[in-house]
Protein backbone atom coordinates (compact mmCIF):
# COMPACT_ATOMS: atom_id res chain seq x y z
CA UNK A 1 0.00 0.00 0.00
CA UNK A 2 1.36 3.38 -1.02
CA UNK A 3 0.01 6.92 -0.58
CA UNK A 4 1.61 8.43 -3.91
CA UNK A 5 3.11 6.57 -7.11
CA UNK A 6 7.13 6.73 -7.39
CA UNK A 7 8.16 9.93 -9.05
CA UNK A 8 9.65 9.74 -12.55
CA UNK A 9 12.59 10.69 -13.50
CA UNK A 10 12.09 12.01 -17.18
CA UNK A 11 13.78 14.88 -18.25
CA UNK A 12 13.21 17.33 -21.16
CA UNK A 13 16.79 17.35 -22.15
CA UNK A 14 16.36 14.31 -25.06
CA UNK A 15 13.65 16.35 -27.83
CA UNK A 16 16.52 18.79 -27.65
CA UNK A 17 20.23 16.58 -28.21
CA UNK A 18 17.90 15.35 -31.14
CA UNK A 19 17.64 18.86 -32.58
CA UNK A 20 20.93 19.94 -31.57
CA UNK A 21 22.50 16.29 -33.52
CA UNK A 22 19.92 17.48 -36.65
CA UNK A 23 21.05 20.76 -36.92
CA UNK A 24 24.80 20.00 -36.46
CA UNK A 25 24.46 17.47 -39.17
CA UNK A 26 22.94 19.89 -41.62
CA UNK A 27 25.56 22.59 -40.66
CA UNK A 28 28.05 19.56 -41.83
CA UNK A 29 26.46 18.99 -45.10
CA UNK A 30 26.39 23.06 -46.11
CA UNK A 31 29.83 22.85 -45.36
CA UNK A 32 32.06 23.52 -48.23
CA UNK A 33 29.90 25.53 -50.34
CA UNK A 34 30.80 29.11 -52.31
CA UNK A 35 29.92 32.77 -50.97
CA UNK A 36 30.02 34.35 -47.30
CA UNK A 37 26.33 33.13 -46.85
CA UNK A 38 28.23 29.54 -47.55
CA UNK A 39 30.68 30.03 -44.88
CA UNK A 40 28.82 31.62 -42.21
CA UNK A 41 25.88 29.53 -41.93
CA UNK A 42 27.49 26.57 -41.08
CA UNK A 43 29.45 28.52 -37.99
CA UNK A 44 26.19 30.17 -37.33
CA UNK A 45 24.74 27.15 -36.67
CA UNK A 46 27.48 24.94 -35.35
CA UNK A 47 27.63 27.94 -32.64
CA UNK A 48 23.46 27.43 -31.86
CA UNK A 49 24.19 23.78 -31.23
CA UNK A 50 27.20 23.96 -29.16
CA UNK A 51 24.67 26.32 -27.19
CA UNK A 52 21.88 24.08 -27.14
CA UNK A 53 24.34 21.00 -25.77
CA UNK A 54 25.72 23.43 -23.33
CA UNK A 55 22.00 24.16 -21.93
CA UNK A 56 21.15 20.37 -22.49
CA UNK A 57 23.83 19.44 -19.86
CA UNK A 58 22.94 22.18 -17.47
CA UNK A 59 19.37 21.34 -18.16
CA UNK A 60 20.08 17.38 -17.51
CA UNK A 61 21.61 18.06 -14.28
CA UNK A 62 19.19 20.50 -12.36
CA UNK A 63 16.25 17.84 -13.84
CA UNK A 64 18.35 15.24 -12.20
CA UNK A 65 18.81 17.74 -9.03
CA UNK A 66 14.71 18.11 -9.34
CA UNK A 67 14.13 14.32 -9.77
CA UNK A 68 16.42 13.31 -6.52
CA UNK A 69 15.10 15.51 -4.21
CA UNK A 70 11.02 14.46 -5.43
CA UNK A 71 12.61 10.77 -4.66
CA UNK A 72 13.85 11.55 -1.65
CA UNK A 73 10.27 13.24 -0.32
CA UNK A 74 8.90 10.46 -1.84
CA UNK A 75 10.37 7.83 0.22
CA UNK A 76 10.84 9.51 3.45
CA UNK A 77 6.65 9.67 2.90
CA UNK A 78 6.72 6.21 2.08
CA UNK A 79 8.56 5.50 5.51
CA UNK A 80 6.32 7.16 7.52
CA UNK A 81 3.47 4.92 5.91
CA UNK A 82 5.04 2.25 6.58
CA UNK A 83 5.43 2.96 9.88
CA UNK A 84 1.92 4.21 10.73
CA UNK A 85 0.65 1.32 9.38
CA UNK A 86 2.60 -1.50 11.61
CA UNK A 87 1.62 1.14 14.49
CA UNK A 88 -2.22 0.28 13.37
CA UNK A 89 -1.39 -3.55 13.34
CA UNK A 90 0.10 -3.17 16.43
CA UNK A 91 -2.96 -0.77 17.90
CA UNK A 92 -4.89 -3.75 16.58
CA UNK A 93 -3.27 -6.71 18.55
CA UNK A 94 -3.08 -4.32 21.63
CA UNK A 95 -6.74 -3.23 21.54
CA UNK A 96 -7.66 -6.52 21.07
CA UNK A 97 -6.19 -8.10 23.42
CA UNK A 98 -8.14 -5.38 25.95
CA UNK A 99 -11.44 -6.49 24.62
CA UNK A 100 -11.20 -10.00 24.38
CA UNK A 101 -10.13 -9.67 27.97
CA UNK A 102 -13.05 -7.66 29.15
CA UNK A 103 -15.52 -10.02 27.01
CA UNK A 104 -14.03 -12.92 28.59
CA UNK A 105 -14.76 -11.29 32.01
CA UNK A 106 -18.22 -10.50 31.30
CA UNK A 107 -18.74 -14.32 30.15
CA UNK A 108 -16.86 -15.19 33.20
CA UNK A 109 -20.17 -14.05 35.33
CA UNK A 110 -22.85 -15.39 33.73
CA UNK A 111 -23.38 -18.41 36.30
CA UNK A 112 -22.74 -16.12 39.67
CA UNK A 113 -25.85 -14.51 41.46
CA UNK A 114 -26.42 -11.56 41.02
CA UNK A 115 -28.97 -8.42 40.08
CA UNK A 116 -30.83 -8.69 36.77
CA UNK A 117 -29.85 -4.89 36.22
CA UNK A 118 -26.13 -6.13 36.45
CA UNK A 119 -26.75 -8.92 34.65
CA UNK A 120 -28.30 -6.91 32.14
CA UNK A 121 -25.60 -4.18 32.24
CA UNK A 122 -22.77 -7.33 31.88
CA UNK A 123 -24.61 -8.90 28.92
CA UNK A 124 -24.72 -5.55 27.15
CA UNK A 125 -20.85 -5.27 27.78
CA UNK A 126 -20.11 -8.90 26.31
CA UNK A 127 -21.94 -8.23 23.26
CA UNK A 128 -20.15 -4.72 22.71
CA UNK A 129 -16.66 -6.48 23.55
CA UNK A 130 -17.19 -9.24 21.10
CA UNK A 131 -18.80 -6.50 18.42
CA UNK A 132 -16.30 -4.03 18.79
CA UNK A 133 -13.63 -6.65 18.12
CA UNK A 134 -15.12 -8.01 15.28
CA UNK A 135 -14.84 -4.90 13.80
CA UNK A 136 -11.67 -3.56 14.58
CA UNK A 137 -10.50 -6.90 13.03
CA UNK A 138 -12.52 -6.29 9.75
CA UNK A 139 -11.46 -2.38 9.73
CA UNK A 140 -7.62 -3.71 9.92
CA UNK A 141 -7.41 -6.39 8.28
CA UNK A 142 -6.36 -4.43 5.07
CA UNK A 143 -3.44 -3.64 6.81
CA UNK A 144 -2.15 -6.62 7.12
CA UNK A 145 0.77 -6.93 5.10
CA UNK A 146 1.04 -10.70 3.74
CA UNK A 147 3.89 -11.70 5.41
CA UNK A 148 2.43 -10.59 8.78
CA UNK A 149 2.27 -13.59 10.98
CA UNK A 150 -0.81 -13.49 13.52
CA UNK A 151 0.26 -15.26 15.47
CA UNK A 152 3.97 -13.21 16.37
CA UNK A 153 3.69 -12.16 19.58
CA UNK A 154 4.28 -7.90 20.58
CA UNK A 155 7.78 -7.23 21.40
CA UNK A 156 8.03 -6.02 25.18
CA UNK A 157 10.59 -4.98 27.88
CA UNK A 158 11.54 -8.93 28.33
CA UNK A 159 12.38 -9.28 24.74
CA UNK A 160 15.35 -6.61 25.14
CA UNK A 161 18.02 -8.92 26.16
CA UNK A 162 17.17 -11.31 22.80
CA UNK A 163 16.98 -7.96 20.95
CA UNK A 164 20.52 -6.19 22.06
CA UNK A 165 21.99 -10.07 22.21
CA UNK A 166 20.99 -10.24 18.42
CA UNK A 167 23.51 -6.85 17.33
CA UNK A 168 26.31 -8.46 18.68
CA UNK A 169 25.94 -10.96 15.82
CA UNK A 170 26.33 -7.88 13.32
CA UNK A 171 29.85 -7.70 15.30
CA UNK A 172 28.39 -4.76 17.56
CA UNK A 173 29.18 -4.75 20.82
CA UNK A 174 26.61 -3.86 23.49
CA UNK A 175 25.79 -2.97 26.72
CA UNK A 176 22.04 -3.10 27.86
CA UNK A 177 20.98 -1.49 30.94
CA UNK A 178 17.70 -1.49 32.08
CA UNK A 179 16.50 0.44 35.58
CA UNK A 180 13.32 -0.31 37.50
CA UNK A 181 10.46 1.26 35.07
CA UNK A 182 7.25 0.08 36.86
CA UNK A 183 4.55 -0.61 35.16
CA UNK A 184 4.67 0.10 31.00
CA UNK A 185 2.00 0.03 28.99
CA UNK A 186 1.78 -2.12 26.01
CA UNK A 187 2.41 0.50 23.04
CA UNK A 188 5.31 2.10 24.98
CA UNK A 189 7.34 -1.19 25.50
CA UNK A 190 6.52 -1.80 21.23
CA UNK A 191 7.99 1.76 20.45
CA UNK A 192 10.98 1.23 22.84
CA UNK A 193 11.96 -1.81 21.44
CA UNK A 194 11.21 -0.49 17.69
CA UNK A 195 13.75 2.39 19.01
CA UNK A 196 16.37 0.27 20.00
CA UNK A 197 16.26 -1.96 16.97
CA UNK A 198 16.49 0.94 14.51
CA UNK A 199 19.51 2.77 16.97
CA UNK A 200 21.59 -0.96 16.32
CA UNK A 201 20.80 -1.20 13.19
CA UNK A 202 22.32 2.41 12.17
CA UNK A 203 25.19 1.80 14.30
CA UNK A 204 25.76 -1.65 12.39
CA UNK A 205 25.62 0.49 8.97
CA UNK A 206 27.30 3.46 9.74
CA UNK A 207 30.01 2.77 13.13
CA UNK A 208 30.44 -1.12 12.17
CA UNK A 209 31.74 -3.39 15.11
CA UNK A 210 31.96 -1.05 18.11
CA UNK A 211 30.78 -0.26 21.62
CA UNK A 212 27.28 0.43 22.14
CA UNK A 213 25.40 1.51 25.08
CA UNK A 214 21.66 0.98 25.62
CA UNK A 215 20.07 2.31 28.59
CA UNK A 216 15.89 2.19 29.34
CA UNK A 217 15.44 4.21 32.46
CA UNK A 218 12.63 6.02 34.10
CA UNK A 219 12.09 9.89 33.68
CA UNK A 220 8.84 10.80 36.40
CA UNK A 221 6.07 10.26 33.56
CA UNK A 222 8.25 9.63 30.60
CA UNK A 223 9.84 5.97 29.52
CA UNK A 224 13.46 7.30 28.46
CA UNK A 225 15.62 4.96 25.89
CA UNK A 226 19.19 6.33 25.16
CA UNK A 227 21.41 4.04 22.65
CA UNK A 228 24.88 5.53 22.21
CA UNK A 229 27.88 4.41 20.05
CA UNK A 230 31.46 5.02 20.12
CA UNK A 231 31.95 6.03 17.11
CA UNK A 232 33.06 4.33 13.81
CA UNK A 233 35.48 1.15 14.47
CA UNK A 234 39.28 1.22 13.54
CA UNK A 235 41.13 -0.28 10.41
CA UNK A 236 39.27 0.94 7.63
CA UNK A 237 35.83 0.43 8.31
CA UNK A 238 33.46 1.49 5.43
CA UNK A 239 30.08 2.61 6.26
CA UNK A 240 26.91 1.28 4.17
CA UNK A 241 24.30 3.60 4.73
CA UNK A 242 20.17 2.45 3.97
CA UNK A 243 17.88 4.41 2.60
CA UNK A 244 18.49 6.79 5.49
CA UNK A 245 14.22 6.93 6.15
CA UNK A 246 14.43 4.50 9.44
CA UNK A 247 14.58 7.62 11.80
CA UNK A 248 11.33 9.10 9.95
CA UNK A 249 9.10 6.36 10.72
CA UNK A 250 10.51 6.10 14.10
CA UNK A 251 9.83 9.34 14.73
CA UNK A 252 6.62 9.15 13.31
CA UNK A 253 5.69 5.88 16.27
CA UNK A 254 7.16 7.70 18.72
CA UNK A 255 5.46 10.94 18.17
CA UNK A 256 2.15 9.11 17.78
CA UNK A 257 2.24 8.41 21.73
CA UNK A 258 3.54 12.40 22.29
CA UNK A 259 7.18 11.21 22.56
CA UNK A 260 9.85 13.10 21.16
CA UNK A 261 12.86 11.55 19.67
CA UNK A 262 16.45 13.22 19.13
CA UNK A 263 19.27 11.55 16.76
CA UNK A 264 22.46 13.58 17.39
CA UNK A 265 26.35 13.12 17.26
CA UNK A 266 28.21 12.67 20.93
CA UNK A 267 31.54 12.91 20.74
CA UNK A 268 32.91 10.50 17.79
CA UNK A 269 29.61 8.66 18.21
CA UNK A 270 25.93 9.09 17.57
CA UNK A 271 23.08 8.71 19.91
CA UNK A 272 19.52 8.12 19.54
CA UNK A 273 17.27 9.06 22.49
CA UNK A 274 13.62 8.59 22.76
CA UNK A 275 11.19 10.53 25.65
CA UNK A 276 7.68 8.04 25.43
CA UNK A 277 5.19 9.75 28.29
CA UNK A 278 3.69 6.88 30.32
CA UNK A 279 2.32 7.58 33.63
CA UNK A 280 3.43 5.26 36.35
CA UNK A 281 0.82 2.65 37.65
Amino acid sequence: MTAHPRPSGRSSVAPVVIVVAVVFGLAMCTAGGDGPAAVAVPWLMVTAAVAAAVWAVRRARKDRSAYEARLTAWAASEAVLAERLRIARDLHDIVSHGLGLITVRAAATRHLPKPPEVAAALTDIEDAGRHATAELRRMLTVLRSPDFDERAPLDGIDDLPRIVAGAAVAGLRPRLTVDALGEVSQGVQVAVCRTVREALSNAARYAGPTDVRVRVHRDGAFVVVAVTDAGPAEGGWQASPGAGHGLDGLRERVGSLGGTLTAERVDAGFRVTARIPDEPA
